[in-house]
């Protein structure tokens, strides 16, 4: 039996999520995670990431920028000793999506990247699981009141998961470019939408 990938290495949130498994969430190294990242962000079903064709020295100086953030942090989520997922978290009033709604505050905004599926294929709740168990430290952990997440609106399979997960539908908006010397990112269509401690919570 394979080593449990980055066991030596402190959890930030540690979850045993029933029928599921065991899910540690770890702060991103994106040096030591590099092999792992740049394998999931640059297949074409990450697309929607916005990294497919990026080298590994561009994807490693992406994450290099974003952990020298205060406001914006990168993890990596591990499933029974596997990598799982991918996640950013950030604060909204610090990010362009501030832009197009108004910001609460115990607002959190997060991206999400589920890993590919494992030798046997896809499995169901697989996705919700994981969420669940992000939203648990996002929401408990970080103690925040809500979530907010902004998928491309042509992202239909993460808009639908989102919604399964109980976040409700906000606002379609347009994130406006950001072209400084650190960071690029084109003009975006996205679908708002936010989840609650409470719905997350809900018995």
């Amino acid at each position: 039996m394979s080593e449990p990938y980055a066991s030596d290495r402190a959890a930030v949130h540690e979850q045993l999520v029933d029928g599921f498994g065991t899910v540690r969430i770890l702060r991103l190294d994106p040096h030591a995670d590099l092999d792992v990242v740049h394998g999931w962000v640059t297949q074409e079903r990450a697309g929607f990431w916005g990294m497919n064709g990026f080298a590994k020295e561009q994807v490693l100086q992406t994450y290099v920028h974003l952990d020298s953030l205060d406001t914006h942090h990168a993890f990596l989520a591990v499933k029974d000793g596997e990598p799982a997922a991918l996640f950013q978290t950030y604060e909204p009033e610090a990010d362009r999506v501030s832009e197009c709604y108004d910001v609460q505050p115990g607002d959190i905004g997060i991206h999400v990247l589920i890993g590919p599926a494992g030798p046997g294929g896809a499995r169901p709740g697989f996705s919700s699981s994981l969420l669940a168990a992000i939203a648990t430290y996002v929401l408990s952990g970080l103690d925040r009141k809500r979530v907010v997440v902004d998928p491309d609106e042509r992202n239909e399979k993460a808009i639908a998961r989102f919604k399964r997960q109980g976040f409700e539908a906000g606002p379609a908006v347009v994130l406006p470019e950001i072209d400084l010397p650190d960071v690029y990112l084109p003009e975006k269509r996205a679908q708002l939408a936010f989840l609650t401690r409470e719905a997350a919570f809900r018995e």
